[in-house]
């Protein structure tokens, strides 16, 4: 039984630092016959701003449109998930909460693991902050220890190679460590996932 592990860029900012360490991730983690990976770009689903007349908690919206669909549908293809984001003006980005915002049963009951950067010495610790709650109110698991990437603007080149400089080692430790926690706690939920109750 496959496990499908979606990691989520989410920024839709053009030469992003974001950018940079997702493109080193598809460089340098390899897929096997168990574990299979979905790179999803925000930038590649233009999501309108939410405007449905249901909230996606209470069930499937209705009249979506085709970027709609395609999004829910990634989303839903995935046993476990990694969203990495930046901070911006101490919170996520106004298009990942708009992403997110759609998003209902599609991801209930699965993992997920933050990953944050920055410039600075922070490494986005309250955008960080700001999506544990966000996450836990789509009733995801959300895994205790997320990832901060600070002043990792000198680590990650345009082309998506971690550079031997400062922290690099630390980070490509670490990046392999979120790697190998989503894919167990993935497998473990998928195979013990709980019979959903029939309504009397």
């Amino acid at each position: 039984m496959a496990i499908n592990i979606g990691i989520i860029l989410g920024t839709v900012r053009s030469n992003s630092l974001g950018k940079r360490i997702f493109d080193f991730l598809k460089n340098s983690e390899s897929e096997t016959e168990e574990y299979h990976f979905t790179w999803i770009n925000l930038k590649d689903y233009p999501l309108p701003l939410y405007n449905h007349e249901e909230t996606p908690l209470e069930g499937n919206l209705s009249g979506l449109n085709k970027v709609e669909s395609k999004w829910l549908d990634i989303i839903k293809q995935q046993d476990g998930y990694i969203i990495m984001s930046p901070e911006y003006d101490h919170a996520i980005p106004g298009g990942l909460k708009n992403a997110l915002d759609f998003i209902g049963p599609e991801v209930e009951s699965k993992p997920v693991q933050i990953v944050t950067y920055s410039y600075y010495s922070d490494g986005g610790m309250l955008a960080a902050s700001s999506l544990v709650p966000i996450l836990q109110m789509l009733k995801m698991i959300v895994l205790p220890t997320p990832l901060l990437l600070w002043n990792a603007n000198d680590n990650f080149s345009e082309d998506g190679q971690l550079l031997p400089v400062k922290n690099s080692d630390h980070f490509e430790a670490r990046l392999n460590e979120i790697f190998e926690d989503i894919e167990f706690y993935s497998k473990v939920l998928k195979e013990n996932s709980r019979l959903k109750r029939v309504p009397n």
